[in-house]
């Protein structure tokens, strides 16, 4: 890669992918199998604690498809690694030609569902494979965890802050993005800020604070830098001794016609320190300043400190959410559920492999609403069935070109939140959620059934 840094750039993507990938390709090649195929991406299964998932990651993996192209250097590595001429030449010329079938970002979706449904010759569909699972993978799995964070908090702003522990660079900014998908009021991640017109936010670090020969000149000095914005951190040796210098620079700020935007607290018992520093805060005039606290947080620590009255008003949270700390991955599914068949027509196909059995034939997810709009079930159904629901799926690519006007970031947002405003609360619970019902169509439910025997008998495995 010519990015020392590590990035992927545009220009190599289409080799961001496994090598088994090229191999069944050079050999759909070498023997002719070049007909139309269609793969659903989807997540087999729900990760522990979690009642519903939060898709993202769709812009990139469209973007990808749209652009992904082979140059010359990618064909003399491929050369060195014993790939034949002619179907390099194929690579040489190659484009995306077919069609995708997408459910919006920021949607609320569930296990089995068709999230991405790519129609294409053999080949160009099974190269989307890598890249796009390794994309919505990360955002999903991100978007996910950061939305519980965010429901945890009852309204009180979350902002990332997990650059410096998310895995890789690329990672750090498709966190950031997903994350504020989900909720997030913004990131420290000053790059995702400016990429992606998201709020930045940051306070100080405690080896600011060290340098100074104490802790109230390092508060006045920064303040001196920022009088309109300074959140300072009060715990680097005592969070009451903190909190009082922070006092004495917040009123030095007040008689210069500023206010102190906030103080942090980062260690030690939050529940009881929030309330003695709430309590010194007001004391002294000071109850427009707001608390800030961070320290290995998550979702679950977020409901533990507001039930037990803790005084803080935002959280900044960074290592368990931008890794997905308790589950740091979703169990993302592409898989084949159609060819062409000798007659030039599509036929179904499915796997049975035990327990990781797959759904037939081009799908569509219908979703049942109440009369007030929250969400009631989910319909799994063949594309041509008529159900009575909103269909999930809408076309995206259609011969290779992007047909679907790519929403901005904040409308995606508002997406997301109007989605998760529409789920139940008895399915966002962050323990012991209820399971939200999917159910298969009456006449998906036989397509299994008779292509299941269908291939049983084919490939001479009996009957049940």
């Amino acid at each position: 890669m010519n990015n020392s840094l590590g990035f992927v750039d545009e220009e190599n993507a289409a080799m961001l992918t496994d090598l088994y990938e090229l191999t069944m390709c050079a050999s759909y090649f070498d023997n002719r199998k070049l007909d139309p195929a269609s793969f659903d991406l989807f997540i087999r299964k729900l990760p522990p604690n979690r009642s519903y998932l939060l898709f993202a990651g769709l812009e990139q993996v469209l973007r990808f498809i749209e652009r992904m192209k082979f140059t010359e250097e990618h064909i003399r590595f491929l050369k060195s690694q014993g790939f034949k001429e002619d179907f390099l030449d194929y690579f040489r010329n190659f484009r995306f030609t077919g069609d995708v079938w997408a459910v919006p970002e920021g949607t609320v979706v569930f296990p089995n569902e068709t999230l991405i449904r790519i129609t294409a010759p053999i080949i160009e569909a099974q190269l989307i494979e890598t890249f796009a699972l390794n994309t919505v993978n990360l955002q999903t799995t991100i978007a996910t965890k950061a939305s519980r964070v965010v429901y945890a908090a009852k309204g009180k702003p979350v902002i990332e802050f997990g650059l410096r522990r998310e895995h890789g660079v690329d990672a750090g900014m498709k966190v950031a993005r997903a994350s504020y998908i989900a909720g997030c009021t913004g990131t420290s991640n000053v790059l995702a800020g400016m990429k992606y017109g998201m709020p930045v936010f940051g306070t100080m670090a405690h080896s600011f604070v060290m340098f100074f020969s104490n802790e109230v000149d390092a508060f006045r000095a920064f303040t001196k830098t920022f009088p309109d914005k300074s959140t300072l951190l009060i715990d680097t040796f005592d969070n009451i001794k903190g909190a009082e210098n922070a006092i004495v620079v917040a009123k030095e700020l007040e008689r210069k016609g500023f206010k102190l935007r906030g103080v942090r607290l980062d260690s030690g018992d939050l529940v009881t320190i929030s309330k003695k520093v709430r309590k010194m805060l007001d004391d002294n005039g000071l109850s427009y300043v707001p608390i800030f606290a961070s320290g290995d947080l998550d979702e679950y620590r977020i409901e533990e400190l507001l039930k037990k009255g803790a005084k803080i008003d935002s959280f900044g949270v960074g290592t368990k959410m931008g890794t997905s700390a308790d589950r740091p991955y979703v169990d993302i599914i592409y898989k084949l559920c159609e060819k062409m068949n000798e007659k030039g027509k599509f036929q179904p196909i499915m796997k049975l492999s035990e327990g990781k059995v797959t759904f037939p034939g081009r799908k569509q997810v219908f979703r049942l609403k109440d009369a007030n709009g929250n969400f009631v079930k989910d319909v799994i159904a063949l594309e041509d069935e008529e159900i009575n629901g909103e269909p999930l799926l809408v076309k995206v690519i259609e011969r290779g070109r992007v047909v679907y006007d790519f929403p901005s970031l904040e409308e995606i947002r508002k997406r997301a939140l109007e989605n998760l405003s529409m789920l139940p609360e008895k399915y966002k619970r962050l323990r012991n959620a209820a399971k939200y019902p999917v159910e298969l169509s009456p006449k998906l439910k036989k397509l299994i059934r008779d292509l299941r025997l269908k291939l049983k008998k084919i490939e001479g495995l009996g009957t049940d």
